[in-house]
């Protein structure tokens, strides 16, 4: 990596903003090729896959097939899927899977479980939605082991320098600098977190893998960090933004004072968890009476049909029932579980858990190709951060990991196949091409930080409240026109002022808000995980996509 002192430059072959599955697994990839930057907001550790608990869905069994597990996602997705891109991810999912195994993930046996003839085959689990077991996991910590191993490959690589506690502000798209010709992703500026000096990042290739959006709403399974800010940079930079309105909701929050945000995964429900509702003073199975399925319906269906049993009968929670299984194959299964639930004073072996919906993942984010291509030239987006069609109207259980690590090789394949085309540096260019430095202007140190934390908390509880689980045109209308004028403010606020993590983070949260307000406004019809009282019931004749393009955009991606 090169620096310009004067004009503080970076410079690398590949810039890789974000630190889960799919920026480390990009970052791995493209250092075979290259010199490889990776910004992190944090630690590499702070990402929605270090707290993925299922597994990786993928087909790995041979009494399981792809087509099996396409129309599985499909369903899910309820018929809006793009199924070019469906039968891509699925079937380049165990070749993707084997990577991760070479590097040294170590997944749960049969015979860790129990099973002593099955020597060390695979112990694939089965989650809502799934007509096969086909999850492959490490207990219940299965982003922990994802993390730990491509972490530790990325340490030892020489080609690969991590900048920690490092925050991209906004892209170095070529339009927004003001140069002739095709909008061109150059990098990005970012900010250094400890001193809140901005630096322009400059690479051949940029890679978003930022992550989603869950701290837009007021409850949410998402660490701090996922504000959504790689959604918003792109579409500042005049990329495609598509689906926003498909927010996933986790049904299994566990209830609790002491941690609003730990998921009770999918994989409980899986093993045979039953979920029940205090009626009369009973706890009585109540999903039958939502779906076919039962405990084992999709994550939309569920989340609604809790958030119906919630209003009905005006109880905080209700609850998941795995006392049937005993503790020591509890504790095994689901070992960070067991344990945090225990530490509330529940024994999931002798008391049922106490859940509640919460904010999950994204289904829409930044528009790609089959090859994680945006409609910025030299911008590739990988992971939640992406859009890629893979979802539809609603994520199939364990598939977004899966859908990172494959996207994050044909990513780094397309860019490698194209790389001796880029022109490069840019740093050596005449001035009317080069990249400026981050000018602060007359900005001056924030007084009114108070003005900050009451935007984002008041961002957070309208977008639970009006734009959440069940939405109506009128909730709609009101969070528009709420989100409107919080924007203004913070864009002031942004000018005006020094640039701190916590304003970058908010502006981009407002954005994020606004983009799923505006796709839910779109949306003609309530169909997977936007359900709008005042529209029809969609089916798979629904318009595949919602897209968002700024004003002034001029490229599509088709």
């Amino acid at each position: 990596m090169n620096m310009d002192s004067e004009q503080a430059y970076f410079e690398s072959d590949f810039l890789v903003i974000g630190s889960g599955c799919a920026g480390l697994s990009a970052a791995l990839s493209a250092a075979e090729h290259g010199s490889v930057t990776i910004i992190t907001k944090k630690e590499i550790e702070d990402c929605n896959t270090q707290w993925a608990q299922g597994g990786i869905a993928c087909v790995l069994d041979d009494k399981d097939n792809f087509a099996s597990h396409v129309e599985d996602t499909l369903k899910a997705g309820a018929g809006i899927c793009k199924e070019d891109i469906v039968r891509i991810i699925i079937e380049e999912g165990p070749g993707a899977i084997q990577k991760l195994i070479d590097l040294g993930f170590q997944y749960t046996t049969r015979e860790e479980m129990g099973e002593l003839d099955k020597g060390q085959e695979m112990d694939l689990g089965r989650e809502g939605g799934h007509s096969h077991r086909r999850v492959i996991h490490a207990g219940d910590v299965t982003g922990e082991e994802i993390v730990r191993v491509l972490k530790k490959a990325c340490l030892a690589h020489p080609n690969i320098t991590i900048k920690a506690n490092h925050q991209a502000v906004d892209l170095l798209a070529s339009r927004r600098l003001g140069w002739d010709g095709p909008n061109k992703c150059l990098g990005a500026w970012v900010m250094d977190r400890e001193d809140y000096v901005t630096h322009a990042y400059i690479a051949k290739y940029t890679f978003l893998a930022t992550g989603g959006a869950g701290k837009v709403y007021l409850y949410s399974s998402n660490p701090d960090v996922a504000c959504g800010e790689g959604i918003a940079m792109a579409y500042r930079a005049y990329a495609e933004v598509a689906n926003m309105e498909f927010y996933q909701f986790h049904p299994t929050i566990l209830h609790s004072s002491r941690d609003k945000s730990f998921l009770v995964s999918e994989a409980v429900r899986g093993e045979g968890a039953i979920l029940k509702s205090m009626r009369n003073g009973k706890l009585t199975s109540f999903m039958e009476e939502y779906h076919e399925l039962g405990s084992l319906a999709t994550r939309d269906i569920v989340a609604r049909a809790i958030d119906q049993e919630l209003k009905k009968y005006g109880h905080p929670c209700v609850y998941l029932d795995i006392t049937h299984k005993d503790e020591d194959y509890l504790r095994k299964r689901f070992p960070r579980i067991f344990d945090s639930c225990f530490k509330i004073g529940v024994n999931m072996a002798n008391d049922p858990i106490p859940v509640v919906p919460a904010a999950h993942y994204c289904c829409g984010g930044v528009r790609t190709n089959e090859d994680a291509q945006t409609c910025v030239e030299q911008l590739y987006a990988i992971g939640e951060v992406a859009c890629t069609g893979l979802h539809g109207a609603n994520r199939l259980a364990s598939n977004g990991l899966l859908e990172g690590l494959v996207m994050a090789n044909r990513a780094v394949q397309h860019a490698v196949s194209v790389m001796d085309d880029i022109e490069f540096t840019y740093m050596g260019m005449d001035a009317s091409r080069k990249v400026p430095a981050w000018n602060s202007g007359e900005a001056a140190d924030p007084d009114e930080l108070i003005v900050l934390s009451h935007n984002w908390d008041e961002i957070r509880r309208f977008m639970w409240d009006y734009v959440g689980i069940f939405r109506t045109d009128k909730r709609l209308l009101r969070a528009k026109s709420r989100i409107k004028n919080i924007r203004k403010e913070i864009e002031q606020f942004y000018w005006d002022f020094t640039l701190t993590p916590d304003l970058v983070e908010l502006r981009n949260l407002a954005s994020v808000a606004e983009m799923i307000i505006d796709s839910a406004l779109a949306r003609k019809e309530s169909i997977g995980l936007h359900f709008n009282a005042d529209r029809p019931i969609g089916d798979e004749t629904a318009e595949k996509e919602t897209i968002l393009r700024r004003p002034g955009f001029t490229k599509s991606l088709h």
